[in-house]
């Protein structure tokens, strides 16, 4: 431990700067260092914890209560490659006016669409119901297989 008048004057002897590296610590952690390049050194690290990052992208598919079967495996078919891609997909079924009375088959076809892509997709959120439409998250499985 040495007191901030010697460090300042062994910092001003190295021509560097007294740096406070941990200021909760009791005492108080300083280095002697360049500040400018200790600037740089953590700004490009957190550039690079930034290009590590991996960005998960939603997909949303749209139904209503009355798609028919063909319409809806076109839909099925993107929301496959979608998940295969490592993207999640927000299935949404919309209801209007009377339809809103009739829930369960919403929820049927939602349990019918995870049901047919669960070779590559969990149910990350299970069917719910908000104001007028009915939705459901669905995620890549763990094991991919390619």
């Amino acid at each position: 431990m040495v007191s901030l008048r010697t460090a300042l004057q062994m910092a001003e002897e190295k021509s560097l700067d007294l740096v406070e590296v941990s200021p909760a610590a009791e005492p108080p952690v300083c280095r002697i260092m360049d500040f400018g390049k200790f600037q740089y050194e953590r700004r490009r690290k957190e550039r690079e914890a930034k290009k590590a990052q991996k960005i998960v992208e939603i997909k949303e598919v749209q139904l209503r209560p009355k798609t028919d079967g063909h319409h809806l495996g076109f839909k099925v078919r993107d929301a496959r490659g979608w998940i295969e891609d490592g993207m999640k997909v927000l299935v949404r079924v919309r209801f209007r006016g009377r339809e809103r009375e009739y829930p369960n088959i919403a929820a049927d076809r939602m349990r019918a669409i995870a049901a047919e892509l669960q070779d590559v997709a969990v149910v990350e959120q299970p069917p719910t119901m908000e104001g007028n439409s009915m939705s459901m998250m669905l995620a890549p499985a763990g094991n991919k297989k390619k």
